[in-house]
């Protein structure tokens, strides 16, 4: 049996691709504001084909006249003049017709606009952070590039800036919203049902701005609840005779606590992400690897070489300090 070379494979798997859930498109739609954005590039695509269509036969129409010239010049130029003034009206109630469309329905990105934010949003260069607000202040609690919500709620994000403008976007759940340096803008999330959706920078911010993304994990409101209990925790305590009680000692001891928080801990850098639960996140690097041991480990021995430009500095250690460090990060969840 001759197998088909990948090559010529590759059309065909491109175009299922589609078939299936993407957990980054505007066109898999699982929020109200999505659904809405998707409506309307439908319609666009619709009105701008049937545009296209009519133009094509206007255009064949006047190629087929121009062989056959209807006999005296005035009638010719009346109609042609018909003919324009029709397509310059059609032209003028098409576009209104589309911007009001678009206004209306651009709208709904920042519906509900006098909700209180419940979690802010900070675009940095290039990572994401997320502050969970409570009115206890002890409640209060950060994440870094991992943002759980409740299904089937609207949740009130609070967009920030520390750096240069950042966009917040994430396809299937709505459109997306600029975070600029100095202004506060707002956006409502609304997930229809759970699942996990990818979400991206979309303005460019910089060197790794390709490698700026995110995860919305959309959850039941009971696990929600408990995921929100578990977060609000202080780190937990390694056991004392394993390698991450002596990985704990290294982080306190190199200059890794000045950058970074770990509740619970002396730690309390504000540099870099919150590390209190780090290790209950599927990635890590702003989306760049999976979070796994290993992953930490390369990320930690050389941070600049997996994403250049970044702002976490190279932490001279030993293979034996590496490897209890990665321990003690990997068991904080």
């Amino acid at each position: 049996m001759k197998i088909p070379r990948a090559s010529s494979l590759f059309p065909h798997l491109l175009f299922l691709s589609s078939c299936t859930g993407d957990p980054q498109s505007a066109l898999n739609a699982d929020g109200p504001s999505a659904m809405e954005l998707r409506e309307l590039l439908l319609l666009f695509v619709a009105v701008c084909g049937v545009v296209f269509v009519l133009v094509m036969a206007v255009m064949a129409w006047a190629l087929l006249r121009s062989n056959n010239p209807a006999p005296g010049r005035p009638q010719t130029e009346r109609s042609m003049g018909r003919a324009v003034s029709a397509a310059i009206v059609g032209t003028v109630l098409v576009i209104t017709f589309l911007t009001v469309s678009s206004f209306y329905a651009t709208r709904s990105i920042d519906w509900r606009e006098a909700d209180p934010a419940t979690i802010v949003v900070r675009g940095q260069q290039w990572w994401w952070q997320f502050t969970y607000l409570d009115a206890d202040p002890a409640k209060t609690f950060q994440t870094g590039n991992e943002l759980h919500i409740p299904v089937g709620t609207d949740v009130r994000l609070r967009l920030e800036a520390t750096d240069v403008i950042h966009s917040f976007w994430i396809p299937n759940l709505t459109g997306k919203q600029d975070l600029v340096p100095g202004r506060e803008n707002g956006l409502t999330l609304h997930a229809d049902k759970p699942g996990i959706y990818r979400g991206q920078c979309a303005e460019f911010c910089g060197l790794q701005h390709s490698h700026m993304a995110l995860l919305v994990v959309a959850e039941e409101p009971d696990d929600y609840a408990r995921w929100l209990e578990a977060q609000r925790r202080a780190a937990v305590e390694p056991a004392a005779d394993g390698d991450a009680a002596v990985g704990k000692l290294v982080f306190m001891s190199k200059p890794c606590a000045a950058c970074h928080t770990i509740r619970g801990t002396a730690a309390g850098g504000i540099s870099g992400p919150d590390l209190t639960h780090v290790g209950s996140r599927s990635m890590i690097g702003a989306g760049l690897l999976e979070n796994t041991r290993g992953s930490i480990a390369a990320w930690i021995a050389d941070p600049q070489t997996l994403k250049p430009g970044n702002n976490m500095p190279l932490v001279p250690l030993t293979s034996e300090e590496l490897r209890q460090l990665t321990a003690y990060l990997s068991e904080l969840r």
